[in-house]
């Protein structure tokens, strides 16, 4: 798994189910990566079409598999549970960036409206937006595309010269 930063661009939320009797609600959002939470501004008066426009920034470390999002209706007395969405990091891991995308919202397996997130992700160092290209895989080097899986013959001819062919040294009492 990737380590690196996530930046979570919250953006809206459309149809979602208006928990209170009366007026309209206020929803947020508590936005869980493995251990860290993070909660958005209350969208005050926006009832189930809030916009937040809000960025927020997760550091992503070993088994970060999934972004929880729990949209809330906030009260005076308690807020209310309106409904969640989990999205999974691993396209955001190989592209570096998802655009702002609808995800469904739901609460006892019901659809209940949806939330539109956009995602970047950073690897550590910050080298390349990608991650899973030329990784290292238990002492393996992924290839590129393009790159030559083998050695180049000047590679290999320099082998041969050496006296080294197919892993074993030459002996001056091998045959030809």
């Amino acid at each position: 798994m990737p380590q690196g930063s996530l930046e979570v661009s919250l953006v809206r939320a459309k149809g979602l189910e208006d928990m209170d009797t009366f007026g309209k609600m206020d929803p947020y959002v508590i936005m869980t990566l493995k251990t860290q939470e993070q909660k958005s501004s209350v969208a005050t008066g926006h009832g189930s079409e809030p916009v937040w426009n809000e960025n927020f920034v997760f550091n992503v470390s070993k088994g970060a598999e999934e972004l929880k999002l729990k949209i809330m209706d906030s009260d005076i007395a308690f807020d209310d549970f309106v409904g969640e969405a989990q999205i999974p990091l691993r396209a955001v891991f190989q592209k570096g960036n998802i655009p702002p995308t609808a995800y469904n919202v739901v609460r006892d397996k019901v659809f209940k409206g949806e939330i539109k997130v956009g995602l970047t992700f950073t690897p550590e160092g910050g080298s390349s937006p990608v991650y899973g290209r030329d990784e290292s895989y238990g002492g393996w080097k992924q290839s590129s595309p393009g790159r030559d899986r083998h050695s180049s013959d000047d590679e290999r001819d320099d082998r041969r010269r050496r006296g080294k062919s197919h892993g074993r040294r030459r002996h001056s009492s091998d045959e030809d």
